[in-house]
C-alpha cells in the first residue's frame, strides 16, 4: 500500500517499531544505507517482536541506489521539520514513499530541495523542535491510511 522510506537511521528501537508499524498498516520499508546499526541486532528484533520475519524490507546501498530503482516523481513525500506546509494537506496515493530522515540530521537538504513541493511537516508548539521519528511515521502513515481507507480495507 505505502512505501516509508528511512533514510540513515540511527537508532535500533525506532527502525524496530517502525518496522513492526509497518506489518500492521500494509507498509513496505525501505532503509538507505548508511545505517547507525546493524539491522540483525537484538535491539531491532525486540522492538518489532516477532513482526521482522513478516516485514516487507528493502535495504539500499545508499541514496543514490534508491533513487535509481524507484521511479519518484509526485508519488513522494518528504517529512521535514524545514517547511510550513502540514502532512494533512497532502493527498496519499496507493504506492506513495514517505521519507523520513534520521533522527540526528533528518533528511539531506538537497534532497528536501529537489522535491519542496512535496515537503511536509508534523505541526508542533514553538517549544518543540522534534519528534520521535517512530511516533511521526505513525502520525504521517495512519493519516495516508485514513486517506486510502477503503484500499486499506481491500488489503486486510
Amino acid at each position: 500500500m505505502f512505501n516509508l522510506v528511512l533514510v540513515n537511521p540511527q537508532i535500533p528501537n525506532n527502525t524496530g517499531a517502525i518496522g513492526r508499524l509497518c506489518v500492521n498498516a500494509g507498509a513496505a520499508l525501505h532503509l538507505i544505507k548508511p545505517i547507525g546499526f546493524d539491522i540483525d541486532e537484538k535491539a531491532v528484533r525486540r522492538a518489532g517482536l516477532d513482526y521482522w520475519a513478516k516485514l516487507d524490507l528493502h535495504v539500499w546501498e545508499n541514496i543514490e541506489e534508491f533513487f535509481e530503482n524507484n521511479t519518484i516523481t509526485d508519488n513522494a513525500h518528504f517529512a521535514t521539520t524545514k517547511t510550513d506546509r502540514p502532512y494533512f494537506d497532502a493527498e496519499f496515493k496507493d504506492g506513495d514513499f514517505i521519507f523520513f530522515g534520521s533522527e540526528t540530521a533528518g533528511i539531506p537538504e538537497e534532497i528536501l530541495n529537489a522535491h519542496k513541493e512535496k515537503n511536509i511537516t508534523i505541526p508542533m508548539t514553538k517549544d518543540g523542535r522534534s519528534l520521535n521519528l517512530a511516533i511521526s511515521t505513525g502520525i504521517v502513515l495512519y493519516d495516508a491510511i485514513r486517506q486510502n481507507y477503503s484500499r486499506f480495507k481491500e488489503i486486510s
